[in-house]
């Protein structure tokens, strides 16, 4: 009788390609703390990325044209479309930011280094497999969205019935959320949540989505990725009491039903409230996640400092999520250009945050 050998999973490697080795030895020490490293020159980039390649990072001088050209032809294979690949930029000069955006990176870090802030971005970019059984990656994602979808009903179908809901009921979610995010990709939960047929769950689900994928884009703790996902999976928790005639509406609101869309921060807020038992920084979600820095939100044109981190960055990941998903009304737009619409509200939105959000944003697509 023979025995089954489960084969050992793999720390992640990490390529470190570079085009100047005297100066790219700190950054590989820091690597190593984290993963199998090897360094190479950018002319050495493979064709194509081994299965085990977790990340590719690339420390080049972005001014030079040569090296610039040399890994642009390197990454713009199809085959490197899913590797995450993280660019290493000689200060925080928007002018090299910008270059590494446009080689097609999904991350970047400046000189010098902060080994700590290193390596949560690394933990936090380039999945390790140790301890995951990589057949179980469907199933966790269908759990998740799964514990979501039963959150979604219990939100727009069982608290407009007067079925009360409890904090507990988003907390006990947050597990099979967090972790379907991890072990799948953001795509993959926006593909698996995109065809939900009822619009109201779709968006709560796509917010859900970007803001779990930018806690943990950013490294955050785990107990930080939790605020994030319970502000996501309750901010619009005041839409269960519009008329299900307006959230579905087809064309453009009247200025009497937009009026009455206005209203879904402060009915969520209040119907919360009056249950008990949420932390004041999701009431703060619910009530004022459209607001704007400049003063021109709603309901209380809150501005500046008077508006929180937490709202801040859910404010992100719903405007986004709107502007991609389809509306009966509008095709989606494409991140591309849903992301530069957003650069354009200027002084409306946190310019630091939305910068942070923008390898969420564009780098899984």
């Amino acid at each position: 009788m023979t025995s089954a050998i489960k084969e050992t999973p793999t720390k992640r490697r990490l390529l470190l390609a570079s085009d100047r080795s005297d100066q790219s030895s700190e950054l590989a020490g820091i690597l190593r703390t984290v993963g199998q490293v090897d360094t190479i020159a950018t002319s050495d980039i493979p064709d194509r990325p081994t299965r085990d390649l977790a990340g590719i990072v690339v420390d080049i001088n972005l001014r030079s044209t040569e090296s610039v050209q040399v890994v642009r032809n390197r990454l713009r294979a199809d085959a490197y479309r899913e590797v995450p690949r993280l660019f290493v930029l000689a200060d925080a000069l928007h002018h090299g930011s910008m270059q590494a955006w446009a080689l097609g990176a999904t991350d970047t870090i400046a000189r010098p280094f902060d080994a700590q802030g290193i390596l949560q971005r690394i933990r936090a970019a380039f999945p390790d497999s140790d301890g995951y059984d990589e057949s179980d990656r469907g199933k966790t994602l269908n759990r998740g969205v799964e514990a979501a979808h039963a959150v979604m009903v219990k939100i727009f179908e069982r608290l407009p019935a007067g079925a009360p809901l409890k904090f507990s009921d988003i907390t006990e979610a947050e597990n099979r959320i967090l972790k379907a995010i991890k072990h799948s990709s953001l795509r993959e939960w926006l593909t698996a949540v995109g065809c939900h047929h009822t619009g109201s769950y779709r968006h709560c689900l796509f917010v859900t989505g970007f803001a779990v994928g930018y806690a943990q884009h950013l490294g955050m703790r785990d107990h930080d990725q939790r605020r994030l996902a319970r502000a996501a999976l309750l901010h619009d928790v005041g839409k269960a009491f519009i008329p299900v005639a307006i959230l579905d509406k087809p064309g453009a609101l009247s200025h009497e039903e937009m009026e009455q869309m206005r209203q879904h921060p402060r009915l969520g807020f209040d119907a919360l409230a009056a249950q008990g038992g949420f932390p004041p920084e999701m009431l703060d979600v619910v009530l004022h996640h459209h607001e704007f820095l400049d003063g021109t939100g709603y309901p209380d044109g809150l501005r500046g400092k008077q508006i929180s981190d937490i709202v801040r960055m859910i404010t992100i990941a719903d405007i986004y999520a709107a502007l991609v998903e389809q509306r009966a009304y509008r095709l989606p737009f494409t991140h591309s250009r849903a992301f530069a619409l957003m650069e354009e509200m200027s002084d409306k939105l946190d310019q630091h945050l939305l910068h942070a959000f923008r390898p969420v944003a564009l780098g899984h697509y």
